[in-house]
Parts: C-alpha cells; structure tokens; sequence
C-alpha cells in the first residue's frame, strides 16, 4: 500500500504549477472542453503548440494532467483532480489555523473594551 501524499509537497508542487497563468488556461481549457493534444489546446489558446508541451509537461509532473495515448501517436491530456483536493486540504487546515488565531484576537479585543465599574468617591472600583 503506498504512503499517503506530502500534502505540503503535493500543494507546493499545485500552486507552482497553477502560478503561471498560461497554465491555468490550459487547465481551464481543458475542464471546459475535455481531454485534449497539445495541437488542440493551442487552436484555442493564445500561446503555441511548443509552449503549450512543456506547460503541460509542467502540469503532468504537478499531476494535474495525465496524458493518455490515443490514435496515431497522439497523446491526449486528461485532468486530475487528486492533487488539487490535496491543495485545498492543505489550505483549509492553514484557514482553521489562521481561524483561530483570529478568533483568539477578537476575543482579547473585545475584553479590553468591555466596559470597567466606574470608581467610588475614593478612586476605587465598585463591583
């Protein structure tokens, strides 16, 4: 059975990969249009068929995509979604974190300016 995935790692190697936003139009061309080739993907993107092989390539190694052998020696690229659940495990639990920290500081904010008894005649706190 293999080793459960370095979320760290696998969300590192995502927003590395999701940083370049050619990369993300390739990924957004493909969750719209499905599985594609390269030759595909740059018929519709702004960006050429070489530079659209090694993004992909890129993307591949992050896996985001995978490529699947089709008909005449082409290959299609699929998306995966694993990595990216990954990704967002990762920064739901850094938003739990950050949560409560924030919740802690409110908390201490909101002591600070409860309102204190107003003092007696001789300077001291009523309670």
């Amino acid at each position: 059975m293999p080793a459960p995935p370095d979320i760290e790692a696998v969300a590192e190697e995502v927003f590395t990969a999701l940083a370049d936003p050619s990369r993300r139009g390739i990924l957004a061309a493909l969750a719209a249009g499905g599985p594609a080739t390269a030759t595909d993907l740059a018929a519709s993107l702004p960006i050429t068929r070489q530079a659209i092989a090694k993004h992909l390539a890129l993307l591949a190694e992050a896996g985001l995509v995978a490529a699947e052998p089709g008909e005449r020696r082409r290959v299609r690229y699929r998306l995966r979604s694993a990595p990216m659940q990954v990704a967002q495990q990762f920064l739901a639990a850094l938003a739990r974190d950050w949560d409560r920290q924030l919740d802690a500081l409110q908390e201490l904010l909101n002591e600070d300016a409860a309102p204190q008894p107003a003092p007696d005649e001789q300077g001291r706190n009523r309670s």
